[in-house]
């Protein structure tokens, strides 16, 4: 900005690996979203080298990245983002329409706990079960990645709860390689390997040898 270099980032070294549930941790600031971001194909870095298999996105084109985010990634954000005047059937039917192989909308909607609720709309449901939604849309084109960005954040711990719930369950039965950003440590229970972030850097990675179920944790 002008004069001043904010480095969100720095000398970050990492793998996601094919089905792992990963949660990367750290408090506000840290660069959870950027990395996030980055990953997502959103974002490019001014350094370094982002794959995704063999491709380098770094040195990818705009259209391409359009093409990865398209087919191959899932985004999950703390808010949700659904169109007020669509059904959560009509929300999830959305992405199924660009997808080249995606779930049926109502597939999608009962692996989260919602096929007694895929005719209401956003105004009709709750803030815990419009997040469900908005996981069904991100899953409904079969991604090969889901990047979750505090997708619990707000939200209360009950509620919380049935979103990891339906999250688990995505990455268990999908074997969709997830990736859960939050500054809620208590979440770092549920994944196979934790990430912890600090000052945009890696702190310290750790394999969860005690993983927890997410209805085991409380906050």
């Amino acid at each position: 900005m002008g004069e001043v270099q904010v480095h969100a980032l720095r000398g970050i070294d990492l793998d996601l690996y094919r089905g792992e549930f990963t949660v990367l941790l750290g408090a506000s600031g840290s660069g959870k979203s950027t990395l996030l971001n980055i990953l997502g194909g959103l974002d490019t870095p001014t350094e370094g080298h982002v794959y995704y298999g063999e491709r380098d996105l770094t040195r990818a084109t705009e259209s391409e990245l359009t093409e990865y985010r398209r087919f191959h990634v899932g985004f999950v954000f703390q808010f949700y983002n659904l169109i007020p005047s669509l059904t959560a059937r009509e929300n999830v039917a959305l992405v199924t329409e660009i997808a080249s192989a995606p779930m049926e909308p109502e597939q999608a909607l009962k692996l989260v706990g919602l096929g007694a609720r895929m005719d209401h709309f956003p105004a009709q449901l709750s803030g815990g079960e419009q997040q469900r939604v908005a996981i069904a849309r991100a899953i409904a084109k079969n991604p090969d990645v889901l990047l979750c960005d505090e997708p619990t954040g707000a939200l209360d711990s009950k509620t919380g709860i049935s979103v990891l719930e339906a999250l688990h369950r995505v990455n268990q039965e999908s074997g969709t390689t997830t990736a859960v950003i939050t500054h809620n440590a208590v979440i770092a229970q549920i994944a196979d390997r934790v990430i912890y972030l600090a000052d945009g850097q890696i702190s310290d990675i750790r394999i969860n040898e005690t993983k927890l179920a997410p209805g085991e944790v409380t906050w």
